[in-house]
């Protein structure tokens, strides 16, 4: 007979939770899941919480092999350990936290240096949720630039914002959310972002600004910064008109200054008025972090800036959010304090060397051409080569996912929707090691690839992640 007798009567209620999650006891701890779309009805054990969600999450994609995202997926040990201490801390509460708001001053100051603003200490800026946030705070600070300029004398005048149809979606809502016409320069031929000359025909009376990108995210190519404020020197000289420009360095604020030293784009150019960037791309922090700089304080409108003196102290604060952590803004000044210029420079020289190997090899296998090589942003956009229609690019995309690697497939926007592209951003963290397993991959699927009849994704926003 057995040693040990079993229960008289089965528990015979499902089991939902692994009892070794804790708490699962059969009289007053947790054996079903909790619901998904109500509140439970009571507390739920911490352990089990934790691990609930946890397991959720394992359904994510790995951000490491996420390709077709800009932003930081890797950071030091000690940087996580900073932004733990200070997640607790409002950003915008500076009198409560004055050393976080001390950080950001400096933060601001760097960059005004970095980017050779004509007098660094004059130069005014704030650090913001992301880019996004940063472009639709210097997108206001156009308008109401062209609003003083304007006045009275166009009454019922729409301003406009002229930009190439390749910039990134905010400044498509920041054109809605505030009103102003956006002017796109489409795409032609070989050229993929905007041209100078065709950007100062759009400019009227009524223009607020140009955008300058310095870092496409179509397919990581510099706009021509120079060029453009130079077309925009000579309509002033035959029209008088005054158009300042926006460089959105989301991408490329943080890669030019170290690897791109002679290239002048940035307040060297005395047409241009305010620069973004992304700190949770190539300034190398987790996100959400961005920074908004201005070349000097007429750039940005006083009225703009709000006051407040109810958290304590005298506030000024120029942001579309107002509560957020300031473990963002502490991991870039650590950042900023750990690498310095050179570290900086040996980090984005490295993911630059890696994005240009990575796009030979990809070019080497002999069904893909390449559209650009990743020498300015680490950033190759490529599409199939001629001859090869056996399958097309969101065809590559799907069959990638599959092994874990996440790279968009997407077309371009007008004149050249029939180019449909692949597009790699190699970012820190993105070793020579992942760049092999990269390619052996992308290798192991081309023999079944071209051997199919035709192109079989029939739902192509499925085979991709990426949204622009």
């Amino acid at each position: 007979m057995p040693l040990h007798k079993g229960p008289e009567k089965a528990d015979e209620r499902p089991l939902s939770v692994n009892p070794f999650y804790g708490e699962a006891d059969p009289v007053s701890g947790m054996t079903e899941a909790p619901p998904k779309h109500r509140l439970p009805d009571g507390p739920t054990p911490p352990s089990a919480a934790y691990q609930l969600v946890h397991d959720e999450l394992m359904l994510d994609g790995n951000s490491r092999l996420n390709l077709a995202t800009f932003v930081t997926t890797w950071m030091e040990p000690q940087a996580g350990v900073l932004m733990a201490e200070c997640r607790d801390k409002n950003m915008i509460d500076k009198d409560e936290y004055p050393r976080t708001a001390e950080l950001e001053r400096r933060c601001v100051a760097m960059l005004a240096d970095l980017w050779n603003a004509p007098d660094p200490s004059a130069a005014v800026g704030c650090s913001t949720t992301g880019s996004s946030e940063a472009c639709m705070l210097a997108g206001m600070a156009l308008k109401r630039r062209w609003s003083q300029r304007v006045g009275d004398r166009y009454p019922g005048a729409r301003p406009n914002l002229v930009m190439g149809v390749n910039v990134q979606v905010c400044w498509e809502k920041f054109c809605n959310f505030w009103e102003v016409e956006a002017r796109l320069i489409p795409m032609e031929g070989d050229r993929f972002h905007l041209d100078p000359q065709a950007a100062a025909e759009l400019c009227d009376e009524n223009t607020i600004g140009v955008v300058g990108i310095l870092g496409s995210t179509f397919d990581g190519s510099y706009e021509p910064i120079s060029e453009l404020c130079a077309a925009l020197d000579a309509l002033q000289e035959r029209t008088g008109l005054d158009i300042p420009v926006h460089v959105d360095g989301a991408s490329g604020a943080m890669v030019a200054p170290f690897l791109d030293e002679d290239l002048v784009w940035d307040f060297r150019l005395a047409r241009v008025a305010s620069i973004n960037t992304s700190g949770h791309k190539y300034g190398l922090v987790y996100p959400g972090v961005g920074w908004a700089l201005w070349r000097d304080k007429e750039a940005l409108p006083e009225e703009l800036v709000f006051r407040v003196n109810y958290l304590g102290g005298d506030m000024p604060t120029f942001a579309l959010n107002f509560s957020r952590p300031g473990a963002q803004v502490v991991a870039q000044y650590y950042t900023l304090l750990r690498l310095g210029r050179a570290g900086y420079r040996a980090v984005q020289q490295t993911t630059r060397d890696v994005a240009r190997g990575l796009a030979d090899r990809v070019e080497a296998l002999g069904d893909f051409r390449l559209l650009t090589r990743g020498d300015e942003l680490p950033v190759f956009a490529f599409t199939t080569a001629p001859g090869v229609d056996s399958y097309d690019v969101f065809d590559v995309s799907r069959r990638l996912r599959e092994s874990g690697w996440l790279v968009p497939a997407y077309t371009f926007p007008p004149n050249r929707e029939d180019l449909s592209v692949l597009r790699v951003v190699c970012r820190n963290g993105f070793s020579e090691d992942l760049a092999d397993l990269f390619v052996e991959g992308l290798t192991r699927l081309l023999p079944e690839l071209r051997r199919q009849s035709g192109p079989r994704t029939r739902d192509k926003s499925a085979a991709t992640g990426f949204h622009h």
